[in-house]
């Protein structure tokens, strides 16, 4: 893909590395952020947490009528 080559020839030519090493290290490094962010769940569990302590329990409910009633029924 010529689109693809383009950006290894630019990152390689950001980086000072060949275009091997600068795929390989731009790959590591975004493997790593991605698994540094933790899984939707891990990443929503402090905020439920802090819902809960707050007294926010989410029961199921629909907040379609509150919704609409606070959008003004837009």
């Amino acid at each position: 893909d010529d689109a693809v080559n383009d950006l290894a020839e630019r990152l390689a030519a950001l980086t000072g590395e060949n275009k091997t090493d600068a795929v390989r290290s731009a790959l590591e490094k975004q493997i790593e952020a991605l698994q540094k962010t933790g899984t939707l769940q891990e990443r929503v569990a402090p905020i439920n947490a802090r819902a809960r302590a707050a007294g926010i329990v989410a029961d199921g409910s629909d907040d379609k009528a509150l919704m609409d009633d606070l959008s003004g029924g837009l």
